[in-house]
């Protein structure tokens, strides 16, 4: 077979290990997903549309393209919806990307960039980050002329750490018009810094070379149903949707998003909780005396030491987190907020496996 270089030499996926069933149930701290689970108007909106499932879904997603529309007030043409972020971020490389080409991303941040990148056979040009964000200075320095892509995630994951708005606006300023900046907002509703990019005013005055990410897997809670949403400017997403598959988005997901959208009195319960848990592993990690990376999403990271020990440890007592070495952060983990029972008993694990690790 004539399989290409760049993607067989690609580390094969392989599936997080199972843990050891514990009397009282495994609790998945290692995927950054909503403990609190979907809005119930989401739950009611799939069990009406399950009777449907014969039949394919709207392959444009017109429903949900106009109420994200009409919510954050842009056309709908700006709007496109995928089956997770994630496949949005393989469509930009598919779409952009010719053998040899580079794009920009940090080193210590979400590693689909990286793995799309080289699974186009370009060349993925990772900047270390400064203060666990993205290196702004560092990042604009970086671009040269085979530059076509410049992955900004904010909040950055897996770190939890964010970029301000004049940092961003001067990232914009010096990126040349021919290099898109795709902006991954996945946690913007979880942030609190009041100096935030507003991205999406650029967007609303014309700018073309940026895409904002977001998604309904975090805060919305929707996260097994793989739905995505993009917002860039009408031409750019008209040349993306060329690549975009048909019926990418199930019919289930397309309910259920419609519904979670309306459901602000969820949205701002898993806010809450987010922010309440946030200050909660603040103090005990500080406590254990351990310096979590100061975050605004629903999940956070620090420095353990032996990032792979800690997480088999944390493993063998019922709770996956997720370890960062392969993220380019050795001897961090990173930890999803669980329910307030869940993240009592996690401290009683980790106390137990750093007792343990000493």
């Amino acid at each position: 077979m004539r399989y290409k270089d760049y993607i067989a030499t690609l580390p094969a996926y392989k599936p997080p290990k199972l843990i050891r069933q514990q009397p009282s149930g495994v609790v998945k701290l290692s995927s950054n997903e909503n403990p609190l689970g979907p809005s119930p108007r989401a739950l009611a909106a799939i069990q009406a549309a399950a009777a449907g499932v014969n039949r394919y879904p709207d392959a444009g997603a017109a429903a949900l393209r106009q109420a994200l529309a009409s919510r954050f007030a842009i056309a709908p043409e700006m709007v496109a919806c995928t089956n997770g972020s994630d496949e949005m971020v393989f469509l930009l490389c598919l779409a952009f990307l010719r053998e040899g080409d580079e794009v920009l991303m940090a080193h210590g941040s979400f590693i689909s960039y990286y793995i799309r990148t080289l699974e186009m056979g370009a060349r993925a040009v990772r900047v270390p980050l400064r203060d666990y964000a993205h290196d702004i200075e560092a990042m604009a320095a970086a671009v040269t002329e085979r530059t076509r892509l410049l992955f900004l995630c904010n909040p950055n994951n897996p770190t939890g750490a964010s970029n301000s708005a004049a940092e961003v606006a001067g990232l914009m300023a010096r990126v040349p018009e021919d290099v898109l900046i795709v902006a991954d907002e996945a946690y913007i509703e979880f942030v609190t810094r009041p100096d935030y990019p507003d991205l999406l005013t650029e967007l609303r005055a014309g700018r073309r070379n940026l895409i904002l990410l977001r998604t309904f897997a975090k805060i919305y809670g929707l996260a097994g149903l793989r739905v995505g949403y993009t917002f860039g400017h009408p031409e750019v997403i008209g040349y993306i949707e060329r690549a975009r598959p048909t019926f990418n988005v199930n019919a289930l997901g397309q309910a259920a998003a419609l519904a979670a959208l309306d459901d602000e009195e969820h949205v701002a319960r898993g806010r809450a909780h987010a922010a309440a848990s946030r200050e909660l592993f603040a103090r005990e990690l500080r406590a254990l005396g351990l310096q979590p990376i100061p975050s605004e999403t629903n999940f956070v990271a620090v420095h353990v030491g032996d990032d792979a020990a800690i997480s088999a440890g944390l493993m063998e007592c019922g709770f996956t987190v997720s370890p960062l070495a392969g993220w380019g952060l050795p001897g961090y983990i990173r930890i999803s907020f669980g329910t307030d029972e869940e993240n009592a008993r996690f401290f009683v694990a980790l106390r137990s496996v750093l007792q343990r690790d000493e």
